[in-house]
């Protein structure tokens, strides 16, 4: 049988010592059929070095790929995303450098997404304790928010393999088709909902996303957000939040979706502000606004391209609003009643 061929694409910012203990568990997995290609992403810092010791170790098992500055996540992921397409691979895997994967992480990932042709393929990522779901995939709301499928519940509650509505950037696998269909992760984004993005354009491109809870890694979450700017996360999840509605949404869902996304939005724009956020709060929703004129013809590619119904899209939207949310709820029973 022809085993298929991996990038696994592991991304570093300041976060060495991380990165090392992340690519250590990849040469731990029971399927043998791939590469780990690092991408330094202008660290300034002695993160060569250690690479170096590390391609010694692994011996042309590790190949590292540097760049002049901070890419964000979504061009360092491009940078060896690129790097595998280029180089035929079958299938590209991301996995974040706080994270590790189970020695069977990637043989589950593969299996699933040959039996299931799916354009992405996602696992069961828990929190480094083990006892504390991160994400079994994403979802998306009819509100227009974006969030992780079952974060904080047990692991014990984890669902069964399913498909999903989208997968988390941090440990998934994708397919070389979908990818040449639909284009790589969207570098206006820098960091944050760019899985949401990524997962919608696969959607309506037809592509399905599957959950296979056989496929474990424990994550370290926030490491890298901890190492960075203050306002860095309250900035780009207001920047970023709108241009994932904008891009994506079917038209005829704009408005019963985009009424309450901007009622929400702007709602957790003043809570930002109540807490001291507002400056990054704001500048996020000015860069917003200036980018949703650059995406209006990226918005009419994705969309003049749609392979489903709309009412496919709406069969996979979670109906609610996102379960932590509870600010939004007590403002909307105080309209609604409900």
């Amino acid at each position: 049988m022809n085993r298929k061929s991996v990038a696994v694409v592991v991304i570093n910012y300041k976060g060495v010592t991380d990165t090392i203990e992340c690519i250590d568990s990849l040469f731990k997995q029971t399927y043998d059929s791939f590469t780990v290609v690092a991408v330094e992403n202008g660290s300034n810092d002695n993160s060569k070095e250690e690479f170096e010791k590390l391609e010694g170790k692994y011996n042309g098992k590790l190949i590292t790929l540097y760049n002049d500055k901070n890419l964000g996540f979504d061009g360092g992921a491009n940078t060896g995303i690129i790097w595998a397409l280029a180089n035929n691979y079958d299938y590209i895997a991301l996995l974040n450098n706080d994270a590790v994967a189970d020695k069977n992480w990637l043989k589950y990932l593969v299996a699933a997404a040959e039996e299931h042709t799916s354009g992405m393929t996602t696992g069961l990522l828990l929190l480094s304790d083990g006892e504390t779901i991160d994400s079994t995939g994403d979802w998306f709301s009819k509100w227009g928010l974006g969030f992780p499928r079952n974060r904080g519940d047990a692991t014990e509650k984890a669902p069964e393999a399913s498909f999903v509505f989208g997968a988390s950037g941090g440990a998934t696998l994708f397919s070389v088709p979908m990818l040449h269909r639909i284009g790589l992760f969207d570098e206006d984004f820098f960091a944050y909902y760019e899985d949401n993005d990524i997962s919608f354009r696969a959607q309506l491109a037809g592509w399905k996303v599957y959950y296979e809870p056989r496929a474990v890694a424990y994550h370290k979450l926030s490491q890298t957000s901890k190492r960075l700017r203050s306002g860095f996360a309250t900035y780009h999840t207001f920047k970023n939040m709108p241009l994932v509605f904008i891009k994506n949404v079917p038209l005829s869902l704009l408005f019963p979706i985009g009424i309450r996304f901007y009622t929400a939005y702007f709602l957790m724009v003043g809570r930002a502000i109540t807490r001291g956020e507002g400056v990054p709060a704001l500048q996020g929703v000015i860069m917003a606004t200036l980018l949703t004129l650059k995406k209006l013809p990226v918005r009419w590619r994705i969309q003049h391209g749609r392979k489903v119904s709309t009412h496919y899209i709406k069969s996979i939207l979670w109906d609610d609003l996102p379960p932590d949310q509870t600010g939004l709820r007590k403002v909307r029973k105080i309209f609604t009643g409900k």
